[in-house]
């Protein structure tokens, strides 16, 4: 069924998705519709089967792909396709029963007649469409057997006013027109992208800075086959893609279609093979620099010739290979010895001041043992690359440093910033076994220590908590001895370590890395951010909340001048500082963290960091009744944070879902998050998803069992999560007859937001104690938390006291006063996409006795998430450059992307679109 599959579009796919919209609704009208797409392997027929498949709400879906291996069995694809309907045989005349009963092996008999089995078909596949609309698809058509082929060609040919849709997808290489059995049939071609889409599709999947002569190129071998760009970036690194640093080989012979390519070239004279390894060596197709280095390994003239007459290649104003797969082949096909000339040649054609980089590259393939000279000049390389924001081309230039240092201690060093490098590029993976390399070295004091500190940081970022908790306190007390400065560092990193695997350490394990912490060596003067925050937490974790207060609050206002001042420390502790500014009650921290790292994590290309900051970023604007926003950057960070490898971050994802509240089912999907959390080793996530369910259940008014959450969320004192819930359980508690749940949370809550000083912290003391009282002291709480929320940039909380106000206006009989409030609270609520909360309100409004009306759908609605951020931008006046490097996708990604938006507003200019974002 795909009653609920959501609706995907497709880039570029317009026009075939249209032709599939109404191959569906033709089918729903009661007219047979027949369609087979016909394209290149890797084009998009699949992803377009899918998109079918997708949009075909309502109907029953059948499908079977053809495998090559089956070929010869017969009927196998129709019995795929029709096995779901194998309960309808019975009502099918005797013969056509039979017939086909036979032919699926179900019943023995003499060989049925092929058009008796399609006949029984037809009308198996009409019996079922009377109860719904069936849509049926086939991939890979070419490779069914030929009797099902042939079977279900007459079935199509034979569908006429039933509620059908049967759909192929085949590849143009085989069979040959003679033997197709569909030939004749209704089709469309489907061919590779327009430039433009091809490399908006290449941007989207490339996560860092991409050279764009290399784009070019790929995009221009590839021809726009959607598939051909997807497998090229998901075989090669971010180094070797961002400047075509990648050597042509790194990614394994994948196909027969490969092989091919292996045999022509290996047919032609050995100048031409010659003058194909030079072109797949290098990674631009710069026609000059290839002229320039074939005169120089003397290449005769007509090489060229016989390499363009065997249709490999192209030489024009730029060099364009037939396909990815004729370059890796290519360079496969030649001698290690050959391929090494042939990169000492381009090394030396290649200009050293214009592109020193890539003469680095050449020349380091060219090496054949050691060669300090070589691996300086890499090194310097992955200095200029680090400066430019370039993790992972200077991480690509340090394990290739490494590979020619000579000397053991050197090469110690080499690959330990090779390791940093790597896993702050986003491959924990790769870093790890550098780091193997690294420790293998003759090595001093310092360096052990300090890898032991990145061994115990890799092992966090990929697992979180409790692992990696042992190395960093073995790695602090190592660092002890030698660097008091770093000592404190990474008794902050354990601390936070021991934060996030909560009740899973165990109160006791925090409250001991917190001692050894504040038994570590005093601060310099004057303190570093690193200081403040580890001497504030260390006293919060073993005198109490109030006690660690005032230094927590000292800490978080240098790093807002930090924030402001750009300064790397920001980045380095976000995900700590950002726990502590929620524990302390502070959005202001948390807007001049967030906007300061997304901005630098962007510009740096800091992709093992970026997911993160989008993420708390997020949340951020959750608070703040942004949905939209928050919800396209939480999209961004998951696909980051697939790509590189790292452990999940389910909790945006989570607190967004509940506070939209427009899904009861989102709290199994929240318990099924808090175990895979646990599994990574986050014992916080347990705590946290019992606080959402709370948010959840307050929303639906399910106060009793938002008050069961919320009490198994108070079993451990998690960092931020624990004062989160604590104002749920307050209301929950309030609304539950359960008063003494709700005042002893109320007395925690007083002790730790009313410590913060924030309005957002006062805020949620007063409405909480407003909870909890009657009469004009409950009116004037109320009020002051209204006023100190207004001031605050947590809107939603804001709209919920809104919301509680107005309903105990409405049961003191004030309805003309609850009216106002309730109003308020629905407006807020519903704008945000608060859809429990906000039906709370409506319900409410209705019982004062007001016609609440049906709300018009916001214009904002009709974007998507990332549309909606795109519009965002552009409304604020960024050029289309700054939109792309900010969201990672090319300018002309953006100008589709907007003009899309443009449509959808029904504006015509960038200056009118504030005016339409804001319109209700």
């Amino acid at each position: 069924m795909a009653g609920s599959a959501p609706r995907r579009e497709l880039r570029g796919r317009r026009g075939e998705c249209g032709a599939l919209d109404q191959v569906v609704a033709g089918a729903r009208a009661g007219q047979s519709q027949v369609l087979v797409l016909r394209g290149e392997p890797g084009v998009g027929k699949s992803a377009l089967v899918e998109y079918l498949v997708g949009t075909a709400s309502g109907c029953q879906i059948l499908r079977a792909a053809g495998v090559e291996s089956e070929m010869e069995l017969a009927f196998a694809g129709l019995h795929q396709l029709c096995m779901p309907m194998m309960g309808h045989l019975d009502r099918l005349p005797g013969p056509q029963r039979d017939a086909l009963a036979i032919a699926f092996g179900l019943s023995a008999g003499s060989a049925p007649d092929r058009f008796m089995v399609g006949l029984a078909v037809l009308s198996l596949l009409a019996d079922g469409a009377e109860e719904q609309p069936l849509v049926c698809v086939v991939d890979d058509a070419q490779w069914l057997d030929r009797v099902s082929a042939q079977t279900l060609a007459f079935v199509a040919r034979r569908l006429l006013a039933e509620r059908v849709a049967l759909v192929f997808a085949v590849r143009t290489s085989a069979p040959t027109p003679g033997d197709d059995p569909l030939v004749a049939l209704p089709e469309l071609v489907v061919r590779g992208l327009r430039d433009d889409d091809a490399r908006a599709l290449l941007d989207s999947v490339v996560h860092g800075r991409l050279d764009e002569r290399v784009r070019d190129r790929i995009v221009a071998e590839t021809r726009g086959n959607p598939l051909a760009l997807l497998e090229l970036t998901r075989g090669s690194t971010a180094a070797e893609l961002a400047g075509g640093f990648g050597r042509p080989d790194a990614r394994p012979l994948a196909s027969q279609i490969e092989q091919s390519f292996l045999r022509r070239i290996g047919s032609l004279p050995d100048a031409a093979q010659r003058l194909l390894l030079v072109a797949a060596a290098e990674p631009v197709g710069d026609v000059p620099l290839l002229r320039r280095v074939a005169e120089q390994l003397d290449i005769a003239p007509d090489a060229v010739g016989a390499a363009e007459a065997a249709g490999l290649i192209e030489f024009g104003a730029q060099v364009r290979f037939r396909h990815p797969l004729v370059r890796s082949a290519a360079y496969r096909a030649a001698d290690p010895g050959d391929r090494r000339d042939v990169h000492r040649a381009l090394a030396e054609a290649t200009d050293p001041d214009s592109d020193s980089d890539r003469r680095a590259w050449h020349h380091a393939h060219a090496a054949v043992e050691p060669d300090e000279a070589v691996a300086g000049e890499l090194e310097r390389s992955a200095d200029r690359a680090q400066a430019r924001g370039g993790l992972a081309a200077a991480a690509a230039f340090l394990r290739r440093a490494t590979e020619l240092t000579p000397d053991p201690a050197r090469r110690g060093t080499r690959a330990a910033a090779a390791a940093q490098a790597t896993f702050e590029a986003g491959a924990p993976d790769t870093a790890l076994e550098l780091l193997a390399a690294a420790e293998l070295g003759p090595l001093d004091e310092v360096q052990q220590a300090q890898l032991a500190r990145l061994r115990g940081q890799i092992v966090f970022a990929r697992r979180r908590g409790g692992q990696a908790l042992p190395l960093l306190l073995d790695a602090a007390g190592r660092l002890e001895r030698v660097d008091d400065g770093q000592a404190r560092e990474v008794y902050l990193e354990a601390i936070g370590a021991a934060v996030v695997a909560g009740r899973l350490s165990g109160r006791a394990r925090l409250r001991e890395v917190a001692e050894a912490a504040r038994a570590a060596p005093r601060a310099p003067q004057p303190p570093r951010l690193t200081d403040l925050l580890l001497d504030g937490l260390a006293t919060r974790f073993t005198e109490g909340y109030v006690q660690g207060a005032p230094l927590l609050k000292l800490a978080l206002r240098a790093f807002r001048r930090a924030a402001e001042q750009g300064e790397e420390d920001v980045m380095r502790w976000l995900w700590l500082t950002w726990l502590v500014a929620g524990d302390m009650w502070d959005d202001e921290t948390w807007q001049a963290v967030t906007t300061h790292a997304v901005r630098a994590a962007r510009e740096t290309g800091a992709l093992n960091f970026l997911p993160l900051a989008l993420s708390y970023r997020a949340v951020l604007h959750v608070h703040a009744g942004e949905f939209d926003l928050a919800s396209a950057l939480i999209d961004e960070s998951d696909t980051l944070t697939e790509v590189t490898g790292n452990s999940p971050l389910g909790y945006p994802t989570a607190f967004l879902m509940v506070w939209r509240g427009d899904d009861v089912r989102v709290a199994e999907w929240i318990e099924g998050r808090a175990q895979d959390a646990m599994a990574w080793g986050e014992g916080r996530a347990i705590g946290l998803a019992n606080y959402l369910l709370a948010v959840l259940y307050n929303g639906l008014g399910r106060y009793q069992d938002a008050l069961a959450r919320a009490e198994r969320a108070w079993e451990h004192e998690e960092l931020a999560g624990f004062g989160f819930a604590l104002f749920e359980l307050v209301e929950a508690g309030a609304r539950s007859d359960a008063p003494e749940a709700a005042a002893a949370a109320l007395h925690r809550l007083e002790e730790q937001a009313g410590a913060s000083g924030t309005d957002w912290g006062l805020g949620v003391v007063a409405r909480s104690r407003a909870l909890l009282s009657d009469g004009p002291a409950a009116d004037l709480l109320y009020r002051e938390a209204i006023e100190h929320l207004e001031r605050s940039r947590i809107a939603v909380h804001l709209a919920r006291t809104h919301l509680v106000y107005g309903e105990w206006l409405r049961r003191e009989n004030r309805r003309v006063d609850a009216r106002e409030h309730l109003r308020t609270a629905y407006d807020m609520l519903h704008g945000f996409g608060a859809s429990a909360f906000a039906e709370r309100a409506r319900r409410e409004l209705l019982a004062t006795g007001e016609t609440v009306r049906q709300r018009t759908v916001d214009v904002r609605e009709a974007l998507t998430a990332q549309e909606a951020q795109i519009a965002r931008l552009a409304a604020e006046g960024r050029t289309n450059s700054e939109i792309g490097a900010e969201l990672f996708i090319s300018p002309r990604t953006v100008e589709w992307h907007l003009h899309k938006v443009f449509t959808k507003l029904d504006v015509t200019s960038r200056n009118k679109l504030r005016g339409a974002l804001a319109r209700p």
